[in-house]
């Protein structure tokens, strides 16, 4: 065991040399690249979108947001509550008179309601669950939520699985089992899911796999029938345990040095929960955010490992999501995780960023618009919000 250990570290570490050399961003390139006349996407957020909700409704923590061919924005939030922090609770929806909107709500492009379905258990599946668990093994029930090439409709969430309805809400596919899930490698079960992207080149799922496993794991997306899967780096996860330690405080963990690193170098050989976010390009490279890591790994849809950027040096959150530009060549990557970062997706150079606190996921419509999932005030309670690109400039882009 300890010498395939020996091994498996010392090919990460070969791998980081090239990584290091070749494709890793740091934050120290930051400042030079937003310097420089670089052309940047500029946005102004959109105060009167989305418009005030029907039937006395009222969102508790909304999480997920997509956008479908039509641009109408889709929006996941948590109905019954959990997770309260800085979020409206059932109580405070309830205390104001409201009550808890439908899981999942559409909007059209002028922010009207469309409408809403979702939050509880159907025919031949089960809908996403609270949990009264730790995290990372409690999580918002309904998490992440994505909008496929035929405008089929992905929900995934706590308690270990992704689900696939139409757009009116019919339930179409169910991915794992309500709270059953057995490592990293099952190629059945999942952990947790955080997101979800569907190739339409391929119909294939992408699942990240998240929360409790360390894994991108590529189901047929009318079947469920399993492809592959790999971890950071494109080698075979592991679940190794996780070090506590002063120098890797609860906010910055890393696996235990023992089984996946050697102390204090780069590259991290492993994702750590979450696995948060995951797209896939219309060049066909996969994106995957390891947000405890504050890092964007590249790879082909094969899940060989191509780069990777580094966007933040600290801190839990700063890569939680990410989305494409409108433009054929989606010359621009946005990242979510605090505030949207504009990074150049050809070489990963970071170009700017746009204020928007809080935000969780992101998405982009057919104008270029951006879609995430704030605060727009100090009580930090999370929102949809609409950014209207305003232009591409040589400035760096701020919210407003």
């Amino acid at each position: 065991m300890m010498h395939e250990l020996r091994l498996y570290v010392g090919r990460l570490l070969w791998a980081g040399i090239v990584v290091l050399g070749i494709a890793h961003t740091t934050p120290e390139h930051v400042a030079v690249a937003q310097g420089q006349p670089e052309p940047v996407p500029t946005f102004e957020l959109d105060s009167s979108w989305p418009k005030p909700l029907p039937n006395n409704w009222m969102f508790g923590p909304v999480w997920g947001v997509a956008v479908d061919s039509k641009d109408h924005v889709w929006v996941i939030h948590n109905p019954k509550g959990g997770w309260p922090i800085g979020d409206n609770t059932v109580a405070e929806i309830k205390a104001a008179g409201k009550v808890p909107a439908p899981a999942v709500v559409e909007f059209d492009a002028e922010g009207n309601v469309v409408q809403g379905w979702g939050g509880h258990d159907g025919p031949g599946y089960n809908w996403v669950q609270v949990s009264n668990a730790s995290y990372p093994y409690g999580t918002p029930a309904e998490h992440a939520i994505f909008v496929d090439y035929k405008d089929n409709v992905w929900v995934a969430g706590n308690g270990h699985l992704a689900l696939k309805f139409t757009p009116a809400g019919k339930f179409l596919l169910q991915i794992g089992e309500l709270w059953k899930t057995n490592g990293s490698n099952d190629t059945r079960l999942l952990g947790n899911p955080t997101d979800l992207a569907v190739d339409p080149r391929t119909n294939e799922v992408y699942i990240a796999d998240g929360y409790v496993n360390h894994r991108v794991i590529v189901f047929d997306a009318d079947t469920g029938k399993y492809k592959r899967h790999w971890g950071a780096y494109g080698l075979k996860p592991f679940d190794g345990p996780i070090a506590k330690t002063d120098a890797n405080p609860d906010d910055n963990l890393v696996p235990d040095s023992s089984d996946s690193r050697v102390p204090g170098n780069w590259p991290l050989p492993q994702w750590l929960f979450p696995v948060h976010g995951v797209r896939i390009a219309k060049d066909g490279l996969v994106y995957v955010c390891d947000r405890q890591h504050s890092r964007v790994q590249v790879f082909q849809t094969s899940g060989k490992f191509v780069k990777e950027v580094r966007i933040s040096a600290s801190g839990l959150g700063s890569a939680s999501g990410v989305a494409f530009s409108a433009d054929p060549q989606q010359r621009y990557l946005y990242v979510a995780g605090g505030k949207t970062w504009i990074l150049r997706r050809s070489d990963l150079q970071i170009l700017g960023s746009v204020e928007s606190s809080g935000n969780h996921y992101i998405a982009v419509d057919s104008k270029g618009n951006l879609y995430t999932n704030g605060s727009r005030s100090a009580d930090g309670v999370r929102t949809p919000l609409k950014y209207v690109l305003k232009g591409v400039g040589t400035t760096t882009s701020r919210g407003r």
